[in-house]
């Protein structure tokens, strides 16, 4: 087994992991650039900095990794084996922190979207069908 890493050198890993622009935001982005919607990307001004954001028309989008949002039921939400409290109290802070972020932006009258990196492949479906439901006014195909 690997040995566990000291705390410099586990912040300096941890450090590596991409925040922004990781590929399942890249695809979520061209979806909804597919879906004709303007937004702004990784909005610090708004509660949980969603990665993609409206204020106008009232939406918000975040694009969660399943294992660092620990993905409730999904097969990449594994814990590691390896200092197991850490990274249990890590989890439980990250999903503790997005609820509150999701309850702040609803308060504000957003409308708030979920998107799993393990459901990538249906995500244009569900963020068309999310935005309909909502009330989200979403061009139609060539109308921009």
């Amino acid at each position: 087994m690997k040995p566990i890493p000291q705390s410099a050198e586990l912040s300096r890993l941890l450090g590596r992991v991409r925040q922004k622009d990781t590929a399942a935001e890249l695809a979520v982005g061209a979806i909804l650039r597919r879906m004709g919607l303007s937004y702004r990307k990784n909005v610090r001004s708004l509660p949980g900095s969603p990665d993609f954001a409206n204020r106008k028309k009232g939406w918000a989008v975040f694009v969660q990794g399943c294992f660092w949002h620990h993905h409730t039921d999904c097969r990449r939400a594994t814990i590691p084996k390896a200092n197991r409290e850490f990274w249990t109290t890590k989890f439980a802070r990250n999903r503790c922190r997005d609820a509150a972020a999701i309850r702040a932006l609803r308060k504000m009258g957003l409308k708030v979207v979920l998107v799993w990196e393990c459901e990538l492949a249906a995500a244009e479906t569900h963020l068309s069908e999310v935005f309909e439901a909502r009330g989200v006014d979403v061009p139609e195909p060539g109308a921009h």
